[in-house]
């Protein structure tokens, strides 16, 4: 297959090529990585054998369908380098998201694979407007999470100027932004409020400042939300998709003149929609769980990988790829805070190491202006009632926010305070966001 033609306005040749090309470079590309897998990580090779399927086996795109899943618990249950292809000594980084058993999830790339995630961050960046020359303003998280360095990677090669000004510190986030007057902000949608209201807090229009374009990720939005921040912002609000298992940030973004949702990059990404109870594949437009299977990672190889977004596969627009639709809800608990995965685990493995609670909680979600939190309900057991309650209470909050990453308010009540069901079990999440 040749894609040496020159793709109108830069573009990748991929971007444009026709659908009999894209499917010939995913089936060679897919091959390759069933064969990496197969013949790196011990947990693949022991799980093909186990399905009875061998690499050879795919003679078609729709043979990857005999393939095992992999999950966020095949990951734990190889923590922390057991999935890795490559010697260890070739791995150029490491990053982490949460996991439900406070061992975050490990993901590895090789030099090779953080200068392919660079070149699809910046093939984002360019879908959503941005141009070498710009500067960008990156606000998401540096660190075990992949937003803040994706995004500095990308934005390094697309030739923009960067401003790495990681999260918090709402009050000079505004200044940087007038003071450096940067053409792009990289945040979550939801942080990206706080800053508007922050400049109204300073006395100053948002719409007035240098931004034009914001790239917003890591967390689900609306189109409510879209419309809101590009209102009050006077800015194109365009969504990027991404999960740490799979790359990161640039998996799939927005193209800014449809704006009609993320344009999954298949050349590297094969994406399925299946069935969440049964496993099967469902055709393209029905709505189920997303799957992905990297194409070309060398490091972390991954096949099937459930991520449990609920979503829906849609024809390709303004590029020659398919685009997902808005993700809709999860196939398991997984709450999202702020930009942070959390699991109502997690703060069961917590509340139980407090000897004087029951271990019985709930977690009640709000939005509080435009941010959501967390308070988690607990109670005593009979035996500690007058028990001083205000040591509990910091030791609890203070376990959450290092080990989870998540503030929350923390409430102590009677014994037996907490909500049961008809059969005893206590209702864990209470989730009173407004509904999208």
């Amino acid at each position: 297959m040749s894609l040496k033609r020159i793709a109108p306005e830069g573009l990748d040749p991929i971007e444009t090529a026709s659908l009999d090309e894209l499917q010939a470079l995913q089936l060679q590309r897919m091959r390759w990585s069933l064969q990496h897998a197969y013949d790196h990580v011990p947990h693949y090779r022991a799980a093909f054998d186990a399905r009875g399927v061998q690499p050879g086996d795919l003679k078609s795109l729709a043979d990857l369908a005999l393939f095992p899943f992999t999950t966020k618990k095949d990951l734990r249950d190889n923590y922390p380098f057991g999935m890795f292809a490559v010697p260890r000594e070739q791995v150029a980084r490491v990053h982490a998201s949460s996991g439900t058993t406070g061992k975050p999830t490990v993901v590895g790339y090789t030099a090779a694979d953080i200068d392919v995630w660079a070149g699809l961050v910046a093939r984002s960046l360019r879908a959503a407007g941005t141009r070498a020359g710009d500067i960008v303003h990156i606000a998401y998280g540096y660190g075990l999470f992949t937003g803040g360095l994706g995004a500095h990677y990308g934005a390094e090669r697309l030739g923009c100027t960067v401003i790495p000004m990681s999260g918090g510190q709402t009050e000079k986030q505004v200044q940087l932004i007038q003071d450096f007057k940067p053409d792009v902000i990289m945040v979550t949608p939801s942080y990206m409020q706080v800053i508007i209201e922050e400049f109204a807090r300073q006395g100053l229009d948002a719409r007035q400042c240098s931004l034009r374009i914001g790239v917003f990720g890591a967390e689900p939005w609306t189109e409510a939300m879209r419309r809101e921040i590009e209102t009050r912002a006077g800015i194109d609000a365009v969504d990027i998709y991404g999960l740490s298992e799979v790359m990161g940030p640039g998996v799939a973004s927005e193209c800014v003149e449809s704006k009609d949702g993320p344009v999954v990059w298949e050349d590297h990404f094969y994406p399925e929609i299946i069935d969440p109870d049964t496993g099967a594949v469902l055709p393209d437009g029905s709505e189920g769980e997303l799957v992905f299977t990297s194409l070309s990672k060398q490091a972390l190889p991954i096949i099937r990988y459930r991520t449990r977004d609920l979503t829906r596969l849609l024809p390709p627009t303004s590029r020659s790829m398919r685009r997902m639709g808005k993700i809709v809800g999860r196939s398991d608990d997984m709450l999202i805070i702020r930009g942070v995965n959390m699991f109502p685990t997690q703060i069961e493995e917590l509340v139980l190491q407090e000897p004087l609670l029951s271990g019985q909680y709930q977690l009640v979600i709000t939005r509080q202006g435009p941010l959501d939190a967390v308070e988690v309900r607990c109670e005593l057991r009979p035996e500690a009632v007058g028990a001083e309650i205000g040591v509990i209470v910091q030791s609890l909050q203070h376990r959450i926010k290092t080990l989870v990453g998540v503030s929350t308010k923390v409430s102590i009540g009677a014994p037996d305070s907490i909500e049961r069901t008809l059969v005893g079990k206590a209702r864990r999440v209470i989730d009173q966001r407004p509904k999208p």
